[in-house]
């Protein structure tokens, strides 16, 4: 058994098993202030987020949703959003392994 946690902020890959990333966000100022700065999109993949502890917002386009802790909420490949996370807010984040900076795309909007 391998037992893996996340300390400090901001987001880190957790492990890599059979072509899927476990990764873990908390807060950091790039993802704070529950204003948006910027749009991002996965060309290659579909991604999940679940809320763990704290609050967090996941837009979707211009549409906040409000996360509720233990619900999966998928945001499908292509699809613009961006998190914004409290100081206390922990996320789980799976997604492909080979997503990466060619395969996805930033829209800043301010």
């Amino acid at each position: 058994m391998e037992i893996y946690d996340l300390k400090g902020e901001d987001f880190k890959t957790i492990m890599t098993s059979d072509g899927w990333t476990i990764a873990m966000m908390r807060y950091s100022e790039r993802l704070s202030g529950f204003e948006i700065t910027k749009l991002h999109r996965h060309n290659n993949t579909d991604e999940v987020f679940i809320l763990l502890e704290g609050n967090a917002q996941l837009y979707e386009y211009d549409v906040p949703h409000q996360l509720e802790k233990c619900k999966v909420y998928c945001v499908k490949r292509g699809v613009w959003h961006q998190m914004v996370l409290s100081r206390d807010a922990t996320v789980l984040v799976v997604e492909n392994n080979d997503t990466t900076s060619e395969n996805t795309d930033i829209n800043p909007i301010k």
